[in-house]
């Protein structure tokens, strides 16, 4: 393979809060990655992280070529973190993995070999995890409520770690949306999928920053983003408390027509009535303002991400693209920075 046939193959992590596993990391991936016949690139962004993350990645950076060091202003999330490293990576290939070593480097070899073998989407597949019985559980609950409501197929068991083509990297870039489920938007988009099975490992050092909170949002907006579902049950629960209603009307006039002795007099009765109705309507409305915070969002149009800084190997301090995708502009890539300069 000569130097100019030679494809690059760009790794996306987020950093939040991970100085005690940036080091470790990096040189996990370098020596895992060491043999492959392709130029990489690792495309490292931090997540506004409130420790010694950045610090650190600023020294990887300055210490290796190929590191491209995204720093955002605050924090914006996961999701919205890997998204970032989408829109620099310049790879023929994209690896999306966590820093945590939670996703096995290694596991990102079979995902290559997929693609060698054909596949514009691997995505590593959980066989087993080392995680606590509860989130065994509700994850797996999740999953299965999923597949049953949702639009879009998306495969069980899977996170975001994964390897897609560029072609499939482009067109992710075209979804702007500001409540990001990545995995959903990769299921939807089609192209030539496989799963790559694997054991999840033990979170080395360091706290999730996964907490309870933050799943349910991720869940939320997996469930939002991709099934309309909560909408369509809303006339369902009123058909039915209105068919209780009329069959409760029926009772009480039978029973005022042959038993008038048995009607409890009082308020009781009526006030679980009320109240019941009451917290049907509050849950439905609830639901529905949940699809209008997320229209009300979009309609806004801000940006998804905004950047402190991009630094690359002899380069001094970027800042953001001028020109970069929203919800309602044209899907444009984002300056590079040398283009930018």
């Amino acid at each position: 393979m000569t130097a100019e046939a030679r494809k690059r193959i760009s790794f996306v992590v987020p950093f939040y809060n991970e100085g005690v596993n940036v080091d470790l990391f990096h040189g996990t991936i370098k020596v895992t990655t060491a043999a492959l016949p392709y130029d990489l690139e690792f495309v490292y962004v931090n997540d506004g992280s409130g420790d010694d993350t950045f610090a650190r990645l600023r020294a990887i950076q300055d210490a290796d070529a190929r590191v491209t060091l995204v720093n955002f202003s605050r924090n914006f999330g996961h999701q919205k973190a890997i998204t970032a490293g989408l829109d620099y990576a310049t790879g023929d290939a994209v690896v999306i993995m966590d820093a945590d070593l939670q996703d096995p480097p290694s596991v990102a070899l079979e995902l290559i070999a997929r693609w060698e073998q054909g596949y514009e989407v691997a995505y590593a597949q959980r066989r087993t995890r080392k995680d606590g019985l509860f989130k065994r559980v509700t994850a797996s609950a999740y999953y299965r409520l999923l597949a049953r409501i949702g639009d879009v197929d998306i495969p069980r068991n899977t996170g975001d770690f994964r390897l897609m083509d560029r072609k499939v990297v482009d067109e992710i870039k075209k979804y702007r949306e500001h409540d990001r489920y990545m995995r959903g938007i990769v299921a939807s988009l089609g192209f030539n999928q496989i799963a790559v099975p694997f054991d999840r490992d033990e979170r080395l050092h360091g706290e999730t920053h996964y907490p309870l909170p933050k799943m349910i949002k991720l869940a939320v907006d997996g469930v939002l983003g991709f099934s309309t579902f909560p909408l369509t049950i809303m006339t369902r629960v009123g058909v039915a408390v209105s068919l209780f209603s009329v069959l409760w009307i029926i009772e009480v006039v039978l029973h005022k027509l042959f038993f008038p002795g048995d009607l409890v007099q009082g308020w009781s009765l009526t006030m679980i009535a009320i109240l019941f109705m009451g917290g049907i309507n509050l849950l439905m409305l609830g639901v529905l303002g949940s699809y209008i915070g997320r229209i009300y969002r979009e309609v806004q149009d801000r940006p998804i991400y905004t950047l402190d800084g991009v630094y690359r190997a002899g380069e001094a301090e970027r800042a953001r693209p001028a020109m970069v995708p929203t919800q309602h502009s044209s899907p444009l890539t984002p300056a590079s920075p040398a283009s930018a300069a």
